[in-house]
Protein backbone atom coordinates (compact mmCIF):
# COMPACT_ATOMS: atom_id res chain seq x y z
CA UNK A 1 0.00 0.00 0.00
CA UNK A 2 1.55 3.35 -0.92
CA UNK A 3 2.20 5.67 2.02
CA UNK A 4 -0.59 8.67 1.91
CA UNK A 5 0.96 11.89 1.20
CA UNK A 6 -0.60 15.46 0.35
CA UNK A 7 2.12 16.87 -1.86
CA UNK A 8 1.87 13.61 -4.49
CA UNK A 9 3.55 10.40 -4.55
CA UNK A 10 5.41 7.80 -6.60
CA UNK A 11 3.19 5.42 -8.19
CA UNK A 12 3.97 2.60 -10.79
CA UNK A 13 7.61 2.63 -9.23
CA UNK A 14 7.96 -1.52 -9.34
CA UNK A 15 8.42 -1.81 -12.83
CA UNK A 16 10.56 1.39 -13.14
CA UNK A 17 14.00 -0.06 -13.56
CA UNK A 18 17.53 1.74 -13.89
CA UNK A 19 15.49 5.18 -13.71
CA UNK A 20 13.93 4.42 -16.89
CA UNK A 21 10.96 7.28 -17.05
CA UNK A 22 10.38 6.81 -20.61
CA UNK A 23 6.06 6.12 -21.12
CA UNK A 24 4.77 3.40 -22.91
CA UNK A 25 2.68 5.72 -25.02
CA UNK A 26 4.29 8.50 -27.42
CA UNK A 27 2.72 11.86 -25.97
CA UNK A 28 4.50 15.08 -26.57
CA UNK A 29 6.35 16.46 -23.32
CA UNK A 30 3.45 19.01 -22.55
CA UNK A 31 1.28 16.36 -22.52
CA UNK A 32 3.38 13.79 -20.51
CA UNK A 33 3.61 16.92 -18.01
CA UNK A 34 0.08 17.61 -17.64
CA UNK A 35 -0.78 13.71 -17.12
CA UNK A 36 1.69 13.99 -14.01
CA UNK A 37 0.00 17.14 -12.86
CA UNK A 38 -2.98 15.55 -12.63
CA UNK A 39 -1.61 12.08 -11.05
CA UNK A 40 -0.27 14.28 -8.53
CA UNK A 41 -3.43 16.21 -7.60
CA UNK A 42 -5.75 13.06 -7.62
CA UNK A 43 -2.95 11.37 -5.05
CA UNK A 44 -3.27 15.09 -2.89
CA UNK A 45 -7.03 14.37 -2.82
CA UNK A 46 -7.43 11.02 -1.40
CA UNK A 47 -7.72 9.30 -5.02
CA UNK A 48 -4.48 7.35 -5.19
CA UNK A 49 -6.03 4.03 -6.98
CA UNK A 50 -7.15 6.53 -9.56
CA UNK A 51 -3.83 8.21 -9.98
CA UNK A 52 -2.23 4.84 -9.90
CA UNK A 53 -4.10 3.47 -12.94
CA UNK A 54 -3.55 6.89 -14.70
CA UNK A 55 0.32 6.45 -14.75
CA UNK A 56 -0.24 2.21 -15.64
CA UNK A 57 -2.26 3.26 -18.62
CA UNK A 58 0.57 6.09 -19.64
CA UNK A 59 3.27 4.91 -18.52
CA UNK A 60 4.30 7.36 -16.89
CA UNK A 61 5.98 8.10 -13.29
CA UNK A 62 5.11 10.82 -11.10
CA UNK A 63 8.28 11.37 -9.86
CA UNK A 64 11.90 9.48 -10.16
CA UNK A 65 12.12 6.32 -8.49
CA UNK A 66 14.80 7.79 -6.21
CA UNK A 67 12.92 9.99 -5.35
CA UNK A 68 10.03 8.40 -4.22
CA UNK A 69 11.78 6.41 -1.99
CA UNK A 70 13.46 9.09 -0.28
CA UNK A 71 9.63 10.45 0.17
CA UNK A 72 8.73 7.48 1.34
CA UNK A 73 11.78 7.23 3.94
CA UNK A 74 10.92 10.41 5.11
CA UNK A 75 7.12 9.69 5.62
CA UNK A 76 8.02 6.93 7.52
CA UNK A 77 11.48 8.64 9.87
CA UNK A 78 13.57 6.19 8.54
CA UNK A 79 17.03 8.65 8.34
CA UNK A 80 19.12 6.29 7.89
CA UNK A 81 17.54 5.08 4.46
CA UNK A 82 16.60 8.61 3.82
CA UNK A 83 20.33 9.32 3.96
CA UNK A 84 21.41 6.51 1.91
CA UNK A 85 18.56 8.14 -0.66
CA UNK A 86 19.88 11.57 -0.77
CA UNK A 87 23.22 10.59 -1.95
CA UNK A 88 21.43 8.59 -4.79
CA UNK A 89 19.69 11.58 -5.56
CA UNK A 90 23.13 13.30 -5.45
CA UNK A 91 24.57 11.40 -7.99
CA UNK A 92 21.46 11.84 -9.95
CA UNK A 93 22.63 15.65 -10.24
CA UNK A 94 25.97 15.58 -10.63
CA UNK A 95 25.18 16.24 -14.14
CA UNK A 96 22.39 17.49 -14.02
CA UNK A 97 22.34 21.62 -15.40
CA UNK A 98 20.08 22.21 -12.20
CA UNK A 99 23.85 20.88 -9.82
CA UNK A 100 23.95 23.33 -7.46
CA UNK A 101 26.41 22.30 -4.19
CA UNK A 102 24.72 24.84 -2.25
CA UNK A 103 21.03 23.22 -2.97
CA UNK A 104 22.81 19.75 -1.92
CA UNK A 105 23.94 20.86 1.58
CA UNK A 106 20.55 22.35 2.11
CA UNK A 107 18.55 19.34 1.51
CA UNK A 108 21.07 17.11 3.50
CA UNK A 109 20.58 20.18 6.32
CA UNK A 110 16.88 19.70 6.22
CA UNK A 111 17.15 15.99 6.60
CA UNK A 112 19.17 16.24 9.34
CA UNK A 113 17.75 19.36 11.00
CA UNK A 114 14.14 16.58 11.20
CA UNK A 115 16.07 14.20 12.51
CA UNK A 116 17.86 16.30 15.35
CA UNK A 117 14.82 17.54 16.37
CA UNK A 118 12.56 14.46 16.54
CA UNK A 119 15.42 12.63 18.11
CA UNK A 120 14.83 15.54 21.23
CA UNK A 121 11.30 15.76 20.97
CA UNK A 122 11.51 11.63 22.07
CA UNK A 123 13.80 12.36 24.78
CA UNK A 124 16.97 10.82 22.77
CA UNK A 125 19.62 13.71 24.03
CA UNK A 126 22.50 11.29 23.16
CA UNK A 127 21.19 10.43 19.65
CA UNK A 128 20.51 14.02 19.12
CA UNK A 129 23.71 15.30 20.44
CA UNK A 130 25.73 12.99 17.98
CA UNK A 131 23.54 14.48 14.87
CA UNK A 132 24.60 18.21 16.18
CA UNK A 133 28.23 17.22 16.40
CA UNK A 134 28.91 14.29 13.79
CA UNK A 135 26.48 15.40 11.31
CA UNK A 136 25.10 19.04 11.05
CA UNK A 137 28.67 20.54 11.86
CA UNK A 138 30.69 19.08 9.24
CA UNK A 139 28.36 20.49 7.11
CA UNK A 140 29.18 23.83 7.85
CA UNK A 141 25.79 25.28 6.16
CA UNK A 142 23.54 27.79 7.49
CA UNK A 143 25.93 28.01 10.73
CA UNK A 144 23.63 30.31 12.69
CA UNK A 145 21.22 28.30 12.70
CA UNK A 146 22.85 25.15 14.00
CA UNK A 147 23.61 27.23 17.22
CA UNK A 148 19.62 27.75 17.59
CA UNK A 149 19.37 24.28 17.38
CA UNK A 150 22.31 23.68 19.83
CA UNK A 151 20.08 25.82 22.56
CA UNK A 152 17.14 23.65 22.14
CA UNK A 153 18.73 21.12 24.38
CA UNK A 154 18.04 23.08 27.09
CA UNK A 155 14.12 22.87 26.41
CA UNK A 156 12.56 20.86 29.94
CA UNK A 157 9.78 19.30 27.43
CA UNK A 158 8.43 18.41 23.99
CA UNK A 159 6.05 21.45 24.39
CA UNK A 160 8.98 23.85 24.89
CA UNK A 161 10.99 22.40 22.08
CA UNK A 162 7.98 22.49 19.39
CA UNK A 163 7.17 26.09 20.73
CA UNK A 164 10.72 27.40 20.64
CA UNK A 165 12.35 25.84 17.46
CA UNK A 166 8.85 26.91 15.75
CA UNK A 167 8.11 23.32 14.91
CA UNK A 168 5.01 21.27 14.25
CA UNK A 169 6.35 18.23 15.84
CA UNK A 170 6.89 14.57 15.00
CA UNK A 171 5.64 13.18 11.92
CA UNK A 172 3.36 16.14 11.05
CA UNK A 173 6.20 18.16 10.41
CA UNK A 174 7.73 15.42 8.11
CA UNK A 175 5.29 16.74 5.02
CA UNK A 176 7.30 19.94 5.26
CA UNK A 177 10.63 18.46 5.17
CA UNK A 178 9.78 17.04 1.59
CA UNK A 179 8.23 20.23 0.59
CA UNK A 180 11.71 22.50 1.66
CA UNK A 181 13.41 19.34 -0.53
CA UNK A 182 10.98 19.38 -3.59
CA UNK A 183 12.28 23.19 -4.03
CA UNK A 184 15.62 22.86 -4.53
CA UNK A 185 15.34 19.33 -6.35
CA UNK A 186 14.47 19.88 -9.77
CA UNK A 187 11.05 18.93 -11.06
CA UNK A 188 11.75 16.15 -13.84
CA UNK A 189 12.75 14.00 -10.22
CA UNK A 190 10.14 15.70 -8.14
CA UNK A 191 7.15 18.17 -8.64
CA UNK A 192 6.60 20.87 -6.19
CA UNK A 193 4.05 20.02 -4.20
CA UNK A 194 0.53 21.29 -5.38
CA UNK A 195 1.85 22.59 -8.58
CA UNK A 196 -1.47 21.86 -10.25
CA UNK A 197 -2.76 24.17 -7.70
CA UNK A 198 -0.11 26.57 -7.97
CA UNK A 199 -0.59 26.94 -11.85
CA UNK A 200 -4.17 27.29 -11.68
CA UNK A 201 -3.55 30.23 -8.81
CA UNK A 202 -1.02 32.13 -11.29
CA UNK A 203 -4.17 31.32 -13.82
CA UNK A 204 -6.96 32.92 -11.97
CA UNK A 205 -4.53 35.54 -10.67
CA UNK A 206 -3.71 36.80 -13.90
CA UNK A 207 -7.20 36.60 -15.03
CA UNK A 208 -8.50 38.55 -12.46
CA UNK A 209 -5.73 41.42 -13.17
CA UNK A 210 -7.06 41.55 -16.72
CA UNK A 211 -10.38 41.33 -15.91
CA UNK A 212 -12.13 45.04 -16.76
CA UNK A 213 -14.55 45.13 -13.93
CA UNK A 214 -12.77 43.54 -11.17
CA UNK A 215 -12.23 45.76 -8.46
CA UNK A 216 -12.85 42.82 -5.44
CA UNK A 217 -9.58 41.37 -3.83
CA UNK A 218 -7.69 39.87 -6.16
CA UNK A 219 -6.44 36.09 -5.82
CA UNK A 220 -2.60 35.53 -4.98
CA UNK A 221 -0.77 33.37 -7.19
CA UNK A 222 0.38 32.16 -4.05
CA UNK A 223 -3.10 31.51 -2.72
CA UNK A 224 -3.29 27.67 -3.95
CA UNK A 225 -5.88 26.21 -0.97
CA UNK A 226 -9.10 28.88 -2.78
CA UNK A 227 -9.63 30.34 -5.86
CA UNK A 228 -12.87 32.44 -5.63
CA UNK A 229 -14.21 31.97 -9.14
CA UNK A 230 -15.10 29.04 -11.44
CA UNK A 231 -12.19 27.54 -13.35
CA UNK A 232 -14.69 26.35 -15.94
CA UNK A 233 -14.74 29.14 -17.70
CA UNK A 234 -12.28 32.41 -17.87
CA UNK A 235 -12.89 35.18 -15.44
CA UNK A 236 -14.80 38.01 -16.37
CA UNK A 237 -16.68 40.41 -13.92
CA UNK A 238 -20.40 41.91 -14.94
CA UNK A 239 -20.29 45.23 -15.20
CA UNK A 240 -23.61 44.80 -12.92
CA UNK A 241 -20.97 44.51 -9.81
CA UNK A 242 -18.87 47.46 -10.80
CA UNK A 243 -19.55 50.62 -9.07
CA UNK A 244 -21.50 52.36 -12.54
CA UNK A 245 -25.13 52.35 -11.47
CA UNK A 246 -26.17 55.99 -9.64
CA UNK A 247 -27.86 54.92 -6.65
CA UNK A 248 -28.37 57.87 -4.43
CA UNK A 249 -28.33 61.91 -5.12
CA UNK A 250 -27.43 63.62 -2.08
CA UNK A 251 -29.13 67.34 -2.69
CA UNK A 252 -28.68 68.77 1.32
CA UNK A 253 -25.84 71.13 0.00
CA UNK A 254 -27.13 74.64 -1.13
CA UNK A 255 -23.92 75.42 -3.32
CA UNK A 256 -21.76 73.96 -5.34
CA UNK A 257 -19.97 70.88 -3.79
CA UNK A 258 -16.47 71.26 -4.39
CA UNK A 259 -14.73 67.41 -2.87
CA UNK A 260 -15.75 64.42 -0.94
CA UNK A 261 -13.57 61.86 0.89
CA UNK A 262 -14.09 58.64 2.84
CA UNK A 263 -12.90 57.75 6.09
CA UNK A 264 -9.99 55.57 6.16
CA UNK A 265 -12.50 53.07 7.64
CA UNK A 266 -14.76 53.55 4.91
CA UNK A 267 -17.37 54.07 7.43
CA UNK A 268 -18.39 57.87 6.77
CA UNK A 269 -18.18 60.24 4.10
CA UNK A 270 -17.28 64.16 4.28
CA UNK A 271 -17.97 66.73 1.71
CA UNK A 272 -17.02 70.45 1.46
CA UNK A 273 -19.02 73.42 -0.35
CA UNK A 274 -18.94 76.56 -1.31
CA UNK A 275 -22.05 76.90 1.41
CA UNK A 276 -19.15 76.99 4.12
CA UNK A 277 -19.89 73.78 5.34
CA UNK A 278 -18.79 70.08 5.68
CA UNK A 279 -20.89 67.48 5.70
CA UNK A 280 -20.44 64.34 7.31
CA UNK A 281 -22.47 60.72 6.33
CA UNK A 282 -23.10 57.63 7.41
CA UNK A 283 -22.64 54.67 5.21
CA UNK A 284 -24.82 51.11 4.99
CA UNK A 285 -22.49 48.93 3.39
CA UNK A 286 -25.21 46.66 2.93
CA UNK A 287 -28.12 48.89 1.83
CA UNK A 288 -25.81 50.50 -0.16
CA UNK A 289 -26.88 54.06 1.35
CA UNK A 290 -25.47 57.28 2.87
CA UNK A 291 -27.33 59.13 5.64
CA UNK A 292 -26.83 62.53 6.55
CA UNK A 293 -25.16 62.43 10.22
CA UNK A 294 -23.94 66.43 10.94
CA UNK A 295 -23.31 69.61 9.52
CA UNK A 296 -19.68 70.94 10.62
CA UNK A 297 -20.44 74.12 10.93
CA UNK A 298 -18.55 78.01 11.38
CA UNK A 299 -16.67 78.13 8.16
CA UNK A 300 -16.10 81.81 6.93
CA UNK A 301 -15.25 80.34 3.39
CA UNK A 302 -16.47 77.88 0.76
CA UNK A 303 -14.67 74.25 1.99
CA UNK A 304 -12.48 73.29 -1.07
CA UNK A 305 -10.51 70.40 0.53
CA UNK A 306 -10.66 67.49 2.97
CA UNK A 307 -8.12 65.45 4.78
CA UNK A 308 -9.00 62.74 6.85
CA UNK A 309 -5.93 61.94 9.56
CA UNK A 310 -4.75 58.21 8.67
CA UNK A 311 -6.40 56.93 12.20
CA UNK A 312 -9.75 58.41 11.65
CA UNK A 313 -9.87 60.56 14.87
CA UNK A 314 -9.34 63.76 12.92
CA UNK A 315 -10.62 65.97 9.83
CA UNK A 316 -9.18 69.12 8.43
CA UNK A 317 -10.87 71.45 6.47
CA UNK A 318 -9.13 74.40 4.12
CA UNK A 319 -11.04 76.69 1.85
CA UNK A 320 -10.33 78.56 -1.91
CA UNK A 321 -7.17 80.75 -2.30
CA UNK A 322 -8.61 84.04 -0.81
CA UNK A 323 -9.00 81.26 2.94
CA UNK A 324 -6.14 82.09 5.33
CA UNK A 325 -7.35 79.54 7.97
CA UNK A 326 -7.20 75.75 8.47
CA UNK A 327 -9.92 74.14 10.62
CA UNK A 328 -9.11 70.63 12.27
CA UNK A 329 -12.45 68.52 13.37
CA UNK A 330 -12.27 66.02 16.30
CA UNK A 331 -14.25 63.49 14.65
CA UNK A 332 -14.86 61.72 17.91
CA UNK A 333 -16.42 64.04 19.21
CA UNK A 334 -17.38 66.01 15.94
CA UNK A 335 -16.39 69.59 17.84
CA UNK A 336 -13.91 71.71 16.72
CA UNK A 337 -10.32 70.95 17.85
CA UNK A 338 -8.46 73.87 16.77
CA UNK A 339 -9.11 77.17 14.02
CA UNK A 340 -4.89 77.94 12.90
CA UNK A 341 -4.49 81.17 11.32
CA UNK A 342 -0.72 82.19 11.29
CA UNK A 343 -1.61 85.34 9.21
CA UNK A 344 -4.53 86.75 7.51
CA UNK A 345 -2.32 87.07 4.23
CA UNK A 346 -1.98 83.38 4.53
CA UNK A 347 -3.83 81.40 1.51
CA UNK A 348 -4.17 78.05 2.97
CA UNK A 349 -5.79 75.44 0.32
CA UNK A 350 -3.98 72.63 0.38
CA UNK A 351 -3.04 69.96 3.49
CA UNK A 352 -1.37 66.72 3.66
CA UNK A 353 -1.30 64.40 7.31
CA UNK A 354 1.79 62.63 8.09
CA UNK A 355 1.61 58.57 8.74
CA UNK A 356 1.68 59.11 12.64
CA UNK A 357 -1.77 61.36 12.78
CA UNK A 358 0.43 63.53 14.77
CA UNK A 359 1.52 65.88 12.32
CA UNK A 360 0.11 67.65 8.99
CA UNK A 361 1.79 69.82 6.12
CA UNK A 362 -0.34 72.81 4.81
CA UNK A 363 0.17 75.62 2.39
CA UNK A 364 -1.55 77.56 -0.58
CA UNK A 365 -0.47 79.49 -3.62
CA UNK A 366 0.76 82.51 -2.06
CA UNK A 367 4.13 81.03 -0.83
CA UNK A 368 2.72 79.76 2.56
CA UNK A 369 4.19 75.82 2.86
CA UNK A 370 4.00 75.32 6.73
CA UNK A 371 4.84 72.19 8.77
CA UNK A 372 2.75 71.40 11.98
CA UNK A 373 1.85 69.60 15.05
CA UNK A 374 -2.09 68.48 15.97
CA UNK A 375 -2.29 71.57 18.13
CA UNK A 376 -1.17 74.01 15.53
CA UNK A 377 1.95 74.64 16.59
CA UNK A 378 4.83 75.54 13.67
CA UNK A 379 7.19 73.29 13.52
CA UNK A 380 8.95 74.87 10.79
CA UNK A 381 7.98 76.55 7.12
CA UNK A 382 9.70 76.28 3.61
CA UNK A 383 9.56 79.95 2.42
CA UNK A 384 8.31 80.99 -0.81
CA UNK A 385 6.91 78.03 -2.06
CA UNK A 386 3.58 78.32 -4.06
CA UNK A 387 1.64 75.33 -3.41
CA UNK A 388 -1.46 73.57 -5.41
CA UNK A 389 -1.66 70.43 -3.51
CA UNK A 390 0.02 68.10 -1.12
CA UNK A 391 0.83 64.46 -0.47
CA UNK A 392 2.87 62.65 2.45
CA UNK A 393 5.37 59.22 2.10
CA UNK A 394 5.42 56.95 4.36
CA UNK A 395 9.22 57.80 4.96
CA UNK A 396 8.31 61.23 5.83
CA UNK A 397 8.91 63.13 2.14
CA UNK A 398 5.82 65.52 1.99
CA UNK A 399 5.13 65.84 -1.72
CA UNK A 400 4.42 69.65 -3.44
CA UNK A 401 2.72 70.28 -6.80
CA UNK A 402 3.63 73.86 -6.80
CA UNK A 403 2.77 76.58 -9.09
CA UNK A 404 6.02 75.64 -11.68
CA UNK A 405 4.32 73.10 -12.96
CA UNK A 406 6.35 70.58 -10.92
CA UNK A 407 6.05 68.12 -8.04
CA UNK A 408 8.66 68.16 -5.85
CA UNK A 409 9.90 65.99 -2.66
CA UNK A 410 10.37 68.16 0.74
CA UNK A 411 12.39 66.79 3.65
CA UNK A 412 11.71 68.97 6.74
CA UNK A 413 14.06 67.02 8.95
CA UNK A 414 16.83 68.20 7.42
CA UNK A 415 15.70 70.84 5.24
CA UNK A 416 16.37 69.25 1.79
CA UNK A 417 14.54 69.15 -0.91
CA UNK A 418 14.79 67.52 -4.86
CA UNK A 419 12.56 67.60 -8.26
CA UNK A 420 10.51 65.05 -8.68
CA UNK A 421 8.19 65.82 -11.58
CA UNK A 422 8.22 67.95 -14.67
CA UNK A 423 4.88 69.23 -16.10
CA UNK A 424 4.21 71.44 -19.68
CA UNK A 425 0.65 72.75 -17.84
CA UNK A 426 -0.57 73.73 -14.09
CA UNK A 427 -1.03 70.96 -11.67
CA UNK A 428 -4.37 71.11 -10.12
CA UNK A 429 -4.64 68.54 -7.72
CA UNK A 430 -2.82 65.26 -6.60
CA UNK A 431 -3.23 62.10 -5.44
CA UNK A 432 -0.71 59.32 -3.81
CA UNK A 433 -1.47 56.04 -4.04
CA UNK A 434 -1.14 53.89 -0.72
CA UNK A 435 1.97 51.94 -1.66
CA UNK A 436 3.78 55.79 -2.03
CA UNK A 437 4.66 54.59 -5.60
CA UNK A 438 1.99 55.98 -7.99
CA UNK A 439 1.06 59.39 -8.56
CA UNK A 440 -2.19 60.97 -10.47
CA UNK A 441 -2.06 64.26 -11.23
CA UNK A 442 -4.72 66.38 -12.93
CA UNK A 443 -2.81 69.05 -15.00
CA UNK A 444 -5.11 72.06 -17.09
CA UNK A 445 -6.31 71.43 -20.35
CA UNK A 446 -4.28 67.98 -20.17
CA UNK A 447 -6.14 65.79 -17.56
CA UNK A 448 -5.32 62.68 -15.83
CA UNK A 449 -1.83 62.06 -15.66
CA UNK A 450 0.13 58.80 -13.73
CA UNK A 451 3.59 59.00 -12.51
CA UNK A 452 5.70 56.40 -11.15
CA UNK A 453 7.07 58.32 -8.05
CA UNK A 454 10.37 55.98 -8.06
CA UNK A 455 10.99 56.29 -11.91
CA UNK A 456 10.17 59.58 -12.11
CA UNK A 457 8.55 58.20 -15.39
CA UNK A 458 4.99 59.45 -17.10
CA UNK A 459 3.05 56.05 -17.38
CA UNK A 460 0.13 56.67 -18.92
CA UNK A 461 -1.95 59.79 -20.47
CA UNK A 462 -5.96 58.77 -19.37
CA UNK A 463 -7.98 59.76 -22.12
CA UNK A 464 -11.79 60.91 -22.55
CA UNK A 465 -12.56 63.33 -19.79
CA UNK A 466 -12.13 67.56 -20.08
CA UNK A 467 -10.44 69.67 -18.28
CA UNK A 468 -9.49 73.22 -18.20
CA UNK A 469 -8.63 75.05 -15.58
CA UNK A 470 -11.15 73.96 -12.78
CA UNK A 471 -9.68 72.37 -9.96
CA UNK A 472 -10.71 68.36 -10.34
CA UNK A 473 -9.71 65.55 -7.90
CA UNK A 474 -9.46 62.56 -9.31
CA UNK A 475 -8.80 59.21 -7.24
CA UNK A 476 -7.35 55.76 -6.68
CA UNK A 477 -9.61 52.69 -6.64
CA UNK A 478 -10.58 48.95 -6.14
CA UNK A 479 -8.69 46.45 -3.83
CA UNK A 480 -5.87 46.80 -5.46
CA UNK A 481 -5.93 50.29 -6.42
CA UNK A 482 -6.02 49.42 -10.03
CA UNK A 483 -8.83 51.54 -11.01
CA UNK A 484 -8.67 55.45 -11.55
CA UNK A 485 -11.79 57.98 -11.61
CA UNK A 486 -11.71 61.31 -12.02
CA UNK A 487 -14.49 64.20 -12.45
CA UNK A 488 -14.43 66.22 -15.40
CA UNK A 489 -15.94 69.43 -16.88
CA UNK A 490 -18.21 68.00 -19.42
CA UNK A 491 -20.43 67.00 -16.25
CA UNK A 492 -19.37 63.18 -16.03
CA UNK A 493 -17.36 60.98 -14.36
CA UNK A 494 -14.51 59.11 -15.67
CA UNK A 495 -13.30 55.50 -14.81
CA UNK A 496 -10.28 53.53 -16.30
CA UNK A 497 -8.27 50.35 -15.40
CA UNK A 498 -4.67 51.44 -14.75
CA UNK A 499 -2.91 49.95 -17.42
CA UNK A 500 -4.96 51.35 -20.11
CA UNK A 501 -5.64 55.10 -21.42
CA UNK A 502 -9.25 54.47 -22.63
CA UNK A 503 -12.03 54.75 -19.91
CA UNK A 504 -14.06 51.28 -19.27
CA UNK A 505 -16.71 53.59 -18.20
CA UNK A 506 -18.21 56.99 -18.04
CA UNK A 507 -20.87 57.52 -16.08
CA UNK A 508 -23.35 60.54 -16.45
CA UNK A 509 -26.17 62.16 -14.12
CA UNK A 510 -24.45 65.48 -12.95
CA UNK A 511 -25.71 68.26 -14.45
CA UNK A 512 -22.97 70.31 -14.09
CA UNK A 513 -18.76 70.12 -13.48
CA UNK A 514 -18.01 67.32 -11.39
CA UNK A 515 -15.03 68.13 -9.13
CA UNK A 516 -14.18 65.40 -7.07
CA UNK A 517 -14.60 61.31 -7.11
CA UNK A 518 -13.93 59.31 -3.71
CA UNK A 519 -13.90 55.56 -4.30
CA UNK A 520 -14.61 53.72 -0.68
CA UNK A 521 -11.15 52.29 0.37
CA UNK A 522 -12.75 49.67 2.34
CA UNK A 523 -15.79 48.67 0.21
CA UNK A 524 -14.55 48.87 -3.30
CA UNK A 525 -17.82 48.64 -5.24
CA UNK A 526 -19.15 51.88 -4.49
CA UNK A 527 -17.58 55.86 -4.92
CA UNK A 528 -18.83 59.31 -4.78
CA UNK A 529 -18.86 62.39 -6.90
CA UNK A 530 -19.65 65.72 -5.92
CA UNK A 531 -20.04 68.09 -8.32
CA UNK A 532 -21.30 72.03 -8.99
CA UNK A 533 -24.76 71.32 -9.42
CA UNK A 534 -25.07 71.42 -5.37
CA UNK A 535 -25.03 67.17 -5.13
CA UNK A 536 -23.40 64.40 -4.23
CA UNK A 537 -23.57 61.09 -6.17
CA UNK A 538 -23.43 57.63 -5.11
CA UNK A 539 -22.56 54.87 -7.40
CA UNK A 540 -22.47 51.22 -6.94
CA UNK A 541 -23.24 47.22 -8.02
CA UNK A 542 -26.80 47.49 -9.87
CA UNK A 543 -29.42 47.36 -7.35
CA UNK A 544 -31.30 43.95 -7.00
Amino acid sequence: MHQPCTNGAHLNGDSVRNGDLAPTLQMPTTDQEIVRLIGQHLVSVGLERSAALLMEESGLHLEHPAAATFRQHVLAGDWVKADHDLRALHDLLRDSPHRDTHNLSEMKFVVLEQKYLEHLEAGRVLDALHVLRNELTPLQHDTPRVHRLSALMMCADAGELRARAQWAGGSTSRAAVLARVQAVLPPALMMPPARLRALLAQAAALQSQRCRFHAAPRPSPDQTDHIPFSLLADHQCSADQFPIHSLQVLNEHCDEVWYCKWSPDGSKLASGSKDHTVMIWDFDPVAKRLSFRKSLEGHLYGVSYLSWSPDGRYLIAVGPEDCPDLWIWNMETEQLHLKMTHSQEDSLTAVAWHATSDKFVCGGARGQFYHCTLDGTLINNWDGVRVNALACRADGAVLAADTHHRVRAYYFADLTDRNLIQEEHAVMAMTLNAADTLLLLNVANQGVHLWDVRARALVRRFRGLSQGHFTIHACFGGAHQDFVASGSEDNKVYIWQIEHEEPVAVLAGHTRCVNAVAWNPVHHDVLVSASDDYSLRLWGPRPH
